[in-house]
């Protein structure tokens, strides 16, 4: 089975960690992220990877290599300018009919397998896997009426939101929907396929994800990952 992972931002968000470092190699306990997100796709069986690589690509090569450490195939998709999440896609000519994509900066213990086999028994053309997030707002919140007459002050409320965990199913007809050479984000290419009439469909995952891209949540990833560590690997 064939996964594409998406390891060329720049990692502007987790600045200065990745100040001169690829975001994919900043360290979750002994392993970098990337190495982890391997170690799983390896784990539920997927070996043929693909990495989508631009910023700082030669360190991220270089660690890496071919997969043989790991057990999978790994091959390079090189994008010389940026071309924003999906547009990466459209480069790497050789895909399964179906294959996972996602990014190189989550934490999860998501079955992939479980994942990538509901996508393919419901023959969708893309799966998004979406988690429940609770979201602190670190501010007093005010809600006033139209007169600017105050009617409520919340102090650093909490709220909830379904949220795209960066990890898809896809079909190889979905490419058919990136266009050449042009920075093309997720957002676009689901709402293409939506305006078309092509179903988009979701996977709940009930477990545990964190998105690393900001310092505060890779510092808390740091800290959880030893007790998470047996259940993730």
């Amino acid at each position: 089975m064939q996964a594409i992972i998406l390891a060329g931002g720049k990692g502007i968000r987790l600045k200065p960690y990745t100040t001169s470092f690829p975001k994919s190699l900043v360290p979750i306990g002994d392993y970098p992220i990337l190495e982890i997100i391997l170690m799983q796709l390896k784990k539920y069986g997927f070996n043929k990877i693909t990495l989508a690589v631009g910023h700082l690509a030669s360190l991220i090569q270089a660690y890496f290599g071919n997969g043989e450490k790991w057990g999978v195939e790994i091959s390079y998709s090189f994008e010389d300018r940026p071309l924003g999440t999906a547009g990466p896609l459209k480069l790497i000519k050789e895909t399964e009919e179906n294959f996972l994509v996602l990014n190189s900066d989550d934490l999860t213990d998501l079955n992939y397998f479980e994942f990538f086999n509901y996508h393919i028994r419901h023959k969708n053309t893309i799966t998004i896997s979406r988690f429940v997030k609770k979201v602190k707002i670190d501010f007093g919140v005010i809600e006033a009426d139209e007169n600017s007459v105050l009617k409520d002050y919340i102090e650093k409320p909490e709220y909830t939101y379904t949220v795209s965990m960066g990890i898809y199913a896809f079909n190889r007809k979905a490419l058919d929907f990136i266009p050449e050479n042009t920075y093309f984000d997720f957002p676009q290419l689901i709402k293409s396929l939506i305006n078309n009439d092509i179903a988009v469909n979701c996977f709940d995952h009930k477990g545990f994800w964190l998105d690393i891209g900001r310092p505060e949540d890779y510092e808390t990833a740091t800290i959880l990952f030893d007790e998470l560590k047996s259940k993730i690997l």
